[in-house]
Order: C-alpha cells, then sequence, then structure tokens
C-alpha cells in the first residue's frame, strides 16, 4: 500500500469534517478558550463621544496662548457643558470633550494661577483628543464566527456592550491508549513494562484546544476489548483517539477493528515520525489511529488531528507560520518521508538550528528541548550552513493556528 503525503492525507481528513457541535450562550467571564458561533456586531461608537486622551485643559485653539479663565472641572463620567468663547475647562482623561472646545492642552504644558490657565508650549491643533467612533463604529462587525476567544476578545465584546456570547460546545474525544507493555504512571511496573505517556500528552493537547478530554483505561493488546472498547467510546464522544496498535504486527489489533467495526479511510503516511497513522469512523464516530511511539503521536496529533478537530468545532483554522532558520547539522541522504525533527533554534543574531537530541521517534525528552520542528521534504538533502523551514512548538501547539 502507497504511503500517503502528508499534504493529501490532511485535505482528505479536513473534507470530511462533521458540522459544528451544538451552541450554547454563556456570560464574557465563562468564554474563555471558546470558539465563537456568531458574529458579533457594534451597537455603537466606540468611544462614543469625543473625549480627552490626557489630563489637562480643553481650549479653543484660537484662544492660545491666553490667559484664559477656566470655568469648569470635566472629570471622567460627568456631563459636560458647552464651552463660551474665551473660556477652557479643566478636564481629565475620558472626560467628555466640551462643545466649543477643538483642543485639549496637557497640564505639563500649561501654568494655572488665580483661576486663569496659560499655555506655555504650543500643541497641534486638534491635539490630545479621542474622536467618537476612531476605535470603532457602530455597525462594525468587531469579532467573527470560527474565532477563538481570547482575554482581548472578551474585553473587546464588553466595550461594544455585551454581556453574553453565543459558543460552540466544546468536542468530547475520547482517548484510548493500546498495549500489554504500558502501565499507568503512579503504578509499579514489571521488568518488561513502560509508564504511559500518550495517554496524559494526548488529552493535554486536547485540553489546549479547548476540548473535553474522555480518558479511557488503556486497553490490552486484545482484538475482541479494542473493538468492544472502540464502539464504546464511539457511543459518548464526538471523536475517538487511539494511540499504539495500527501498525502490521500480529498484537497491533485497532487498525483491523476500524476495519471490522466501521470504515478504514486512510492508513500509513509518507511521514516521519509517524508513518502508521488511520482515520476512519467507528459506529459513525470519526477515528484516529496514532502511532504508539510518543514521539509519532506528538507529531501526527498536531500536524492532522489538531486541524480536524478545530474544524469540527467550529474554528476558522488559519495556516501555521514556516521561519526561516540555517541548518547547524546535516542530512547528506534523501529520505523518502517528509521529515520533521526536533531542534533548538537560537535566534541571535540569525536564527540557527540544532538538533534536540536524539531524533528516534520513542525518544520524548528531545520533544522537551525543542523550541521548533524542522521541516525536510521528502527526497531533499541538507548540508550544515543551508536553509530550512522551522514551525515553533509554541504554535505547532497552539489552539490559534495549525498547518
Amino acid at each position: 500500500m502507497a504511503l500517503t503525503p502528508l499534504t493529501e492525507a490532511r485535505a482528505q481528513i479536513l473534507a470530511q469534517t462533521p458540522a459544528a457541535p451544538a451552541m450554547e450562550c454563556l456570560t464574557l467571564q465563562d468564554c474563555l478558550g471558546r470558539i465563537l458561533s456568531e458574529d458579533v456586531v457594534a451597537a455603537r461608537d466606540v468611544p462614543p463621544f469625543d473625549n480627552s486622551a490626557m489630563d489637562g485643559y480643553a481650549i479653543r485653539y484660537s484662544d492660545i496662548p491666553g490667559p484664559i479663565p477656566v470655568t469648569q472641572r470635566i472629570p471622567a463620567g460627568s456631563a459636560a457643558d458647552a464651552l463660551e468663547p474665551g473660556t477652557a475647562a479643566r478636564i481629565f482623561t475620558g472626560g467628555v470633550l466640551p462643545t466649543g472646545a477643538d483642543t485639549v492642552v496637557m497640564q505639563e504644558n500649561t501654568r494655572e494661577q488665580a483661576g486663569l490657565v496659560t499655555v506655555v508650549e504650543q500643541p497641534a491643533e486638534g491635539a490630545n483628543i479621542r474622536r467618537r467612533g476612531s476605535d470603532i463604529g457602530a455597525g462594525d462587525t468587531v469579532l467573527r464566527a470560527g474565532q477563538l476567544l481570547m482575554p482581548q476578545d472578551l474585553g473587546l465584546a464588553a466595550s461594544v456592550g455585551r454581556h453574553q456570547l453565543s459558543v460552540y460546545r466544546p468536542l468530547r474525544v475520547a482517548v484510548i491508549t493500546t498495549g500489554d507493555e504500558l502501565v499507568d504512571p503512579g503504578s509499579e511496573p514489571e521488568p518488561w513494562q513502560i509508564f504511559n505517556s500518550n495517554g496524559t500528552q494526548l488529552c493535554s493537547q486536547i485540553r489546549m484546544l479547548g476540548m473535553e478530554p474522555l480518558h479511557y483505561p488503556n486497553v490490552p493488546d486484545d482484538p475482541v476489548l479494542t473493538g468492544e472498547t472502540l464502539e464504546a467510546a464511539a457511543k459518548s464522544a464526538d471523536c475517538i483517539i487511539t494511540s499504539g496498535g495500527v501498525s502490521v504486527g500480529e498484537e497491533d489489533h485497532v487498525r483491523a477493528q476500524i476495519e471490522q467495526r466501521g470504515t478504514l479511510n486512510l492508513w500509513k503516511l509518507a511521514l516521519k515520525p509517524g508513518k502508521p497513522f488511520a482515520f476512519g469512523e467507528v459506529a459513525g464516530c470519526p477515528i484516529f489511529g496514532l502511532p504508539g511511539n510518543p514521539v509519532s503521536s506528538w507529531v501526527t496529533f498536531g500536524l492532522l488531528v489538531k486541524p480536524w478537530l478545530l474544524a469540527a468545532q467550529g474554528a476558522k483554522v488559519p495556516e501555521l507560520r514556516r521561519l526561516k532558520a540555517v541548518a547547524a547539522f546535516s542530512r547528506p541522504r534523501p529520505g523518502t518521508r517528509e521529515e520533521y525533527l526536533r531542534v533548538v533554534v537560537d535566534s541571535q543574531p540569525t536564527p540557527v538550528a540544532k538538533l534536540a537530541g536524539d531524533q528516534s521517534s520513542g525518544v520524548l525528552s528531545s520533544a522537551g528541548r525543542a523550541s521548533a520542528l524542522a521541516v525536510i521534504p521528502a527526497g531533499t538533502t541538507l548540508l550544515e550552513g543551508d536553509a530550512l523551514d522551522v514551525i515553533l512548538v509554541s504554535e505547532f501547539l497552539s489552539p490559534a493556528a495549525t498547518l
């Protein structure tokens, strides 16, 4: 069976994205990290009136330099009387600009004595005024459906008077690890067993996307138990993610159970690490079968599962930036698969990518040290000093961006 290139696999997976989940209306305080399901339109201008950008004096520019009698005081949050010709108003940041004033002079550039203010440093006409609607105009769309809501977005929604927003319900994602060799952290392993890192890693990646992981107990290498667990998960989850059991060994049962109890749409990628990867459905529930090696699981989740989850959540899936760096290592032999290497990027003065350690797909420590992934296209050689593309790990994991 031919290996599927990453770009082709991603397009095939995204083409099978289901409709977004149900919507719910929440207060702003409960919307952080959720996906907006409606456009947010401003009902009025922001700011809603001309106001002062500084503490100082509101005047007519033609009355400079003075001295000018001060006839009113305008703190923020109070009304202002019209400014009579030849007078000034003491005004504070955010205070309403009185009708008739056309300039605010900073208090540092004035001298007030006996109720008279004199301008000692000439301002520009119209200085230090925040005009009505200069930030947002009534009718402007300030947030769009499909947007991941960050703190500044919620502040923006509050600035236009919204106290609730319509958001999508978080996806429920079943996480199932497989393998007789796995034991949960906190347990005492037998000499032939290893601790289960993929369960924790996958659940954490799902939580970072604002979704709800459903963590199932590890499933031993048994075909019947594997199939029964997949069908049980399909009844309660929007999506299933497994790790292990999708290669070609006699004890790899996940792929076979997907084929027996559903449909296998994709298997085996032209990707390193991450060749043994499956995508299909069981009992109508989408399923991703990830490799058992922890780095392969981590990479394939970021490259393929995360885009699908975001799209299925109703989020827009933007392009992930690829930055240029200089290689501090070589790959003299071209590979047959697109390769993602864990690297540390030193950005001063020119970005230089150094290998973060052992690149084996079972060595998770190098992923912990890495600040970026270096992309080596299939059929490409690389010499030390060559330019290459890197993807920052912070963006690779972020819910706001993906490939």
